[in-house]
């Protein structure tokens, strides 16, 4: 039996789908969805089967305009995946069309994407009618020459599997990467954190989002199976503190309920979850704060 394995970067610009695409495809949720952009940090790796393949999704922050540390790390991370990987799925929302980011990427892809197969994923197709979904996939094949374009709904799943066997058909020979059971390569610990952010962002609103980052302090597996799990929620200030508290610390018990809800189903077993929110004003220029984030704080540099 042949098998085959492999790396598929997903890229585009924030909020294009590449995290729904991601746990569409792995078929269990492994990234971060919001209606907020710039929600996914890290590069985040979901393992999906297909017959003899193995096609391992590298899910990259959005592609944007940096202004912080923070962003200039998560766009170096988005391109550090696309580099790396066997073959690149530049996702478009179909609605939005041909942007100035989806421009700026166009132009970075012609640099990288010498010998590497480069497919177009036009997704949101469910917005469009379908003369304006066709003139799209005109006007981006004669930008660049990408070697499939497919037409998706990652939310609904119209069209992944066409990209799927696509994919798994395209990837090189070899053994698989990861045990069969395996659908992410993240440490339990980050993909922990990841949960409670998300239920945090979902809750707060504006800019305090981004502010904001968790880790997880402490794993203690317990005698009777349950696993008990201590976080902190870091913000950089005392008003951000009271915030992602709430009036009599109500958000922070609704985030840590809804968190918990979904590590236990995520393990198949009890999991008890502690929140403690610190301050650390600086916690955006701290190296440690990065390696939770599974990014380079010298990548931030700018």
């Amino acid at each position: 039996m042949t098998t085959r394995a492999g790396f598929v970067a997903l890229i585009g610009e924030p909020n294009a789908g590449k995290s729904t695409l991601t746990n569409q495809m792995v078929g269990a949720k492994v990234s971060i969805v919001t209606h907020k952009v710039q929600t996914t940090r890290a590069r985040i790796r979901g393992v999906a089967l297909e017959g003899d393949s193995q096609i391992v999704f590298v899910d990259t922050p959005g592609l944007f305009r940096p202004r912080r540390r923070l962003d200039r790390a998560m766009v170096a991370a988005a391109w550090g995946g696309a580099a790396d990987a066997d073959i690149i799925v530049l996702m478009v929302e179909a609605h939005r069309g041909v942007t100035p980011g989806v421009e700026t990427i166009l132009e970075r892809l012609e640099e990288i994407g010498t010998g590497r197969r480069i497919a177009l994923a036009i997704n949101k197709i469910d917005r469009v009618k379908s003369e304006v979904l066709l003139a799209l996939t005109r006007d981006l094949n004669e930008r660049f020459p990408f070697a499939e374009t497919f037409m998706i709904s990652a939310e609904k799943g119209h069209g992944c599997d066409t990209l799927r066997k696509w994919l798994a058909r395209e990837l090189p020979e070899g053994p698989w990467l990861y045990p069969e059971d395996q659908i992410a390569d993240l440490p339990l610990r980050m993909i922990a954190a990841e949960m409670t952010r998300e239920k945090l962002t979902l809750r707060l609103h504006q800019e305090l989002p981004y502010q904001l980052t968790v880790e997880t302090e402490a794993w203690e597996e317990r005698k009777d199976g349950s696993a008990r799990v201590d976080q902190i929620v870091y913000v950089m200030r005392d008003g951000h503190k009271g915030i992602v508290l709430g009036n009599r610390g109500e958000t922070i018990k609704s985030v840590s309920k809804a968190a918990r809800e979904e590590l236990s189903e995520f393990l198949g077993r009890k999991v008890h979850l502690f929140l403690q929110v610190k301050v650390r004003p600086n916690w955006l220029d701290e190296k440690e704060r990065y390696s939770e984030m599974g990014l380079d704080f010298s990548d931030g540099n700018a």
